[in-house]
């Protein structure tokens, strides 16, 4: 049986890749296109510092818009409070058009951790002037159902610390929070592995989004497109339902029975 086709559907916007797929970090902006090619992602997040139509060796702007099938998220990396963000979202919608804003505040440079309250006032004054607004946040069930009572088009949750590679460790954490939800959970941040999306995608995320583990690998072209089988993979099985884990052994045939009847 085929099991049929299922979109990420953010606002009015709808995807058939669940995988989101960062900018930076690549060696090369020839380099990153061909990920981003090879990723298979519709939606592709952009730091608005690389938004410079003026000088093309620092723009990834032109083109990543010259991709067809590409929508762009321009996100806020760079502001440590609402205000600064608020700021970098206009600007960001005046130069792309599009809609979407991945908020990220962190102040602190050290461990680049979201900063909860100023990041909870920029997502509510822009999810009100009509953005759909894509919070970076910690992995906060209370903040999250707080994010989307505003108005947010989803919550992006971190797996781990950005550029960590840990993993999913607060995989906790993120399971109540996709419990709770009545909009896409996307776990940002920590992966490095593509297993490590599947099992994101396994616990019922909507999508994951993966810089990292793709700008510097070997091959980030190749490894691009392993993401986006984990990712596939994982919806898949979510889908159709995983077995439940059993403190003790279940036999698959009913060896008793047979022996007994033989006797």
């Amino acid at each position: 049986m085929t099991i049929p086709m299922d979109f990420l559907q953010l606002g009015s916007y709808t995807f058939s890749s669940r995988l989101i797929l960062g900018t930076g970090k690549f060696s090369n902006a020839t380099v990153m296109l061909e990920a981003v090619r090879a990723s298979g992602a519709q939606l592709v997040t952009v730091a608005l510092r690389r938004f410079n139509r003026e000088q093309a060796e620092d723009d990834l702007f032109g083109p990543l818009s010259a991709i067809e099938g590409i929508t762009l998220m321009p996100n806020t990396s760079g502001a440590s409070t609402a205000a600064e963000a608020i700021r970098a979202a206009h600007i960001a919608r005046e130069l792309s058009g599009s809609p979407f804003i991945k908020v990220e505040i962190h102040p602190n440079p050290q461990h680049l951790m979201p900063d909860p309250i100023e990041t909870y006032e920029a997502a509510r004054i822009l999810a009100k002037e009509g953005f759909l607004v894509m919070p970076y946040i910690t992995a906060d069930p209370v903040l999250a159902k707080r994010l989307e009572e505003v108005g947010c088009a989803s919550v992006m949750p971190l797996g781990s610390a950005i550029g960590s590679g840990q993993g999913v460790a607060t995989a906790a954490m993120i399971d109540i929070i996709i419990r709770e939800s009545g909009i896409p959970v996307i776990v940002d941040a920590g992966l490095r592995s593509p297993s490590e999306a599947a099992h994101a995608m396994e616990m019922g995320c909507g999508a994951v989004l993966v810089n990292s583990a793709v700008a510097v690998a070997g091959n980030p072209p190749e490894m691009a497109e392993a993401f986006a089988e984990a990712v596939a993979a994982g919806r898949k099985a979510f889908r159709a339902g995983l077995m439940q884990k059993s403190g003790s052994a279940i036999a698959t045939s009913p060896l008793t029975a047979f022996l007994g009847a033989n006797g």
